[in-house]
């Protein structure tokens, strides 16, 4: 059975797309508790400790290089 999830945040929120979101499933395995989904009906599972990265990484720019015009 899957854990119920806790709505976190909504990526974009400007449409009726199905915006990517970010989950907590309280009562998932630490390693599952993280949920982001997409607008293509998938998701990824992670720990708080890789979110943790994640967050970390973006804040210091690792990913700035994705958004610059190509």
């Amino acid at each position: 059975m899957n854990a119920p999830l806790r709505h976190i945040a909504t990526f974009c929120g400007q449409c009726n797309c199905g915006c990517p979101e970010l989950y907590v499933a309280d009562d998932a395995p630490a390693e599952r508790r993280i949920v982001i989904t997409d607008d293509f009906g998938q998701k990824i599972e992670m720990s708080v400790g890789q979110l943790e990265v994640l967050v970390a990484d973006i804040k210091t720019g690792v990913l700035d290089g994705l958004l610059a015009p190509a």
